[in-house]
């Protein structure tokens, strides 16, 4: 018996799936098969952004499943994001319609800004190393873009078709206050990091009482994070796994579930999206049936209490030399 509802709907009027699978750090090797499994194990939703090197492949599992009758492009739900190199409007456009091309489906669903901060363009075939940096020492040099040129270029793409919702991620306060001020097509989403050690209540209030669905990512808290370099995985190392923590673990005994299970329905529950990652076949399908219980609101509050205002994905942090104070 499905409890919770499995689809929520954005301020765009499109319909977005609740659970969705995230392809940050799957490798573009193995991107195909990976996505043309998830949509067997039942997986609509798709989280990609041009930062994740994968988009291409991931599309051609997509296509793979289109063609083999497994699902219809209209069943598919796909999100990309926008690199902070391409915020300016003579490069936003053609870089999102590249992005396009690149996943071969004809359109995206959801396009959103990656993160509110431009940096200096780079020209995308020779960009040589991954995410922030400019050069072997680690470089980060800022541009100066407005958020509202970038956001402007994101309208042009509903417009023409490209994209049919338009959101931000890594969006606090004061910007979505701004945003709102001169938004054309309504802000659908609000991507943030979000897990029980990271709950930004306000901020969830805000986006909601403002129509933004917030799909959180990093959902199981430091355990997205072990893997990475020690530059970047420092703060998740210090605390224990919320797979460990009390009231978690206990939550998930007297339910019948998972720990993870538990974490995914704490957010979905709030009406949060979610896009966790597995290359388990097992707990691929058991994020998929997050929506088959509830927790009781108590429950849901002692898990909201594990708040430390912990972040794990902070260029303000693990950009020592060139800092990009974004949540401060």
């Amino acid at each position: 018996m499905v409890v919770g509802k499995e689809t929520v709907t954005l301020a765009s009027g499109r319909e977005m799936p609740l659970v969705g699978f995230g392809l940050w750090k799957v490798p573009k090797e193995s991107a195909a098969d990976t996505v043309y499994n998830a949509i067997k194990t039942g997986y609509r939703l798709f989280d990609g952004a041009y930062d994740y090197q994968n988009e291409k492949e991931a599309g051609e599992g997509i296509q793979r499943a289109i063609k083999e009758g497994l699902v219809k492009r209209e069943d598919i739900f796909v999100t990309t994001k926008l690199w902070n190199n391409y915020h300016a409007k003579e490069h936003a456009v053609k870089m999102a319609k590249a992005q396009n091309e690149a996943w071969g489906l004809g359109y995206i669903d959801l396009f959103l800004i990656h993160f509110p901060v431009a940096l200096e363009f780079i020209e995308p075939e020779k960009r040589r190393y991954p995410g922030w940096w400019m050069d072997e020492q680690g470089t980060i040099k800022p541009a100066k873009v407005p958020i509202q040129e970038t956001w402007q270029s994101l309208e042009q793409l509903v417009d023409e078709g490209v994209a049919h919702s338009i959101g931000v991620s890594n969006f606090q306060a004061q910007l979505l206050y701004d945003l709102f001020t001169y938004a054309r097509h309504p802000v659908s989403t609000l991507q943030i990091e979000h897990h029980p050690y990271l709950v930004q209540s306000e901020l969830v209030q805000l986006a909601q009482e403002n129509k933004v669905v917030v799909t959180a990512y990093s959902s199981f808290g430091p355990q997205s994070f072990l893997e990475l370099p020690s530059t970047f995985n420092r703060r998740a190392t210090e605390i224990p796994l919320l797979f460990d923590a009390e009231p978690v673990k206990s939550i998930a005994g007297k339910h019948g579930v998972t720990p993870a299970q538990v974490l995914l329905r704490w957010a979905t529950q709030r009406n949060i999206a979610v896009i966790p990652k597995s290359n388990s076949p097992n707990r691929l399908k058991q994020n998929l049936e997050v929506l088959q219980f509830d927790l009781e609101k108590s429950e849901l509050d002692v898990i909201s209490a594990l708040d430390k205002g912990l972040r794990f994905n902070d260029p303000g942090y693990y950009l020592p030399n060139y800092p990009l104070r974004i949540f401060a």
